[in-house]
């Protein structure tokens, strides 16, 4: 049987995210794949692709932090606010190199904390259907309403202008080419991102990701044995053992008491869930359901099965 889970992919650029999860589905010839949170064609680094029954646990990485390291160039605004876009204003270059790394660094460090943020107009956030990138590239810019974000860290780690390189760790929903912009606008120079990369998703790092080229040559077999499964992949929500008895009333969709999961639940991970579901697996540690405590029922509801 085809195993399910979550594949850890480092995009390379150039290549949309929809392009990556056909090559994934093609190489696996998995019924079903999805990805867990885009990256534009020009960034690179981690994508996580949830393969077959690992599309039903996307939401929980949907809205994971994320950690990414870019190139803002100094003097410079796009109408896309990286690399791809079209000039829109330049700055005198001798007022560029005149920034000393103090005066930069405050601007940057001004980003710390939760913040309203104003989406791009070059995105693939949706106006009645349409993608905004779609309809810019008609002339027609939407501004979308500004959406709550925070930025846990952020840095410079070169300074070396026009150009600084930063690395970022935020919440979900967070654009680092509007971070771009805005340290461009603060400056009052302009700013754009000439490279982005996506090196944490959740607990997913950068370097236990596939390569696309791997991809191509490796065997089908070999690449099933990167995929993380789907307990695994959930590791930071507590988990319960079931026993066979309980296991067979998951498998016949039959209502879980109280008493028939153990208060204790532990996590395996770090990370903390805001989530309070819980991961039901066998003794193998294959994930049975996630369910939810239900106090009014003094029982659990089902949230997905996986037992069949």
């Amino acid at each position: 049987m085809m195993k399910s889970g979550i594949l850890s992919i480092h995009k390379p650029e150039g290549i949309s995210s929809a392009r990556v999860v056909a090559l994934v589905k093609k190489a696996l010839k998995a019924k079903k794949v999805g990805h867990t949170g885009t990256l534009d064609p020009f960034a690179t680094g981690l994508l996580l692709c949830a393969i077959n029954k690992g599309t039903r646990i996307s939401r929980f990485f949907l809205d994971g932090h994320k950690q990414y390291t870019a190139t803002v160039r100094l003097g410079v605004e796009t109408d896309t606010y990286d690399k791809t876009g079209q000039v829109v204003s330049t700055a005198d270059p001798g007022e560029v190199l005149r920034f000393t790394e103090n005066q930069i660094k405050e601007v940057v460090d001004s980003f710390l904390g939760v913040q309203q943020q104003e989406p791009p107009s070059f995105s693939a956030l949706k106006h009645e259907g349409q993608p905004l990138y779609k309809l810019a590239r008609q002339g027609v810019s939407i501004k979308k309403p500004a959406r709550t974000i925070e930025i846990f860290d952020i840095g410079i780690t070169r300074f070396d202008l026009p150009d600084i390189d930063i690395i970022v760790s935020c919440s979900s929903g967070t654009y680092i080419r509007s971070i771009a912009y805005d340290i461009g606008k603060k400056l009052g120079c302009g700013a754009h991102l000439t490279h982005l990369c996506r090196t944490t998703s959740c607990q997913f790092e950068l370097e236990s990701s596939l390569d696309m080229q791997e991809l191509e040559t490796m065997d089908k077999e070999v690449i099933e044995q990167r995929i993380i499964s789907l307990s695994n992949a959930l590791s930071f929500l507590p988990k319960a053992v079931a026993c066979s008895r309980v296991a067979d009333k998951i498998k016949y969709g039959q209502k879980l008491a109280k008493d028939d999961l153990p208060d204790d639940l532990p996590c395996e991970d770090n990370m903390v869930a805001a989530d309070p579901t819980i991961r039901v697996v066998d003794e193998e540690n294959s994930l049975l359901a996630l369910v939810q405590f239900n106090e009014k029922k003094r029982a659990y509801d089902y949230s997905c099965v996986f037992a069949s």
